[in-house]
């Protein structure tokens, strides 16, 4: 399976808002940066879980929705800081497929 990012961004925003909405979230300046530094934390936690280095009963899938909620937040923060990924990674990673070198 393979996804269109900027089709997937539009989706994240689109549930991001109604998730929003439902729970009446203030999504205030920061608010997107600081959920990525949360879902990094969840995702780090499982991945201690899964290396056997924090309490708790370990779960692959579990570690795997973490990641998901990581790019997700992501996207947010991507969007709302103007920032185009597609093009960002181009720039930063992509230009090493293609024999060009762009600043690292």
């Amino acid at each position: 399976m393979s996804f269109d990012l900027k089709a997937l961004q539009a989706d994240v925003l689109r549930i991001s808002d109604i998730y929003a909405a439902e729970h009446g979230i203030e999504r205030s300046g920061d608010w997107a940066l600081l959920k990525v530094q949360e879902e990094l934390g969840e995702l780090t936690a499982e991945h201690l879980r899964m290396s056997g280095r924090a309490r708790g009963q370990a779960d692959a899938g579990k570690l795997g929705d973490e990641a998901a909620d990581v790019l997700g937040m992501l996207l947010i923060y991507c969007d709302r800081a103007g920032i185009d990924l597609e093009q960002a990674m181009q720039r930063k990673w992509l230009h090493w497929l293609d024999g060009s070198r762009g600043e690292d």
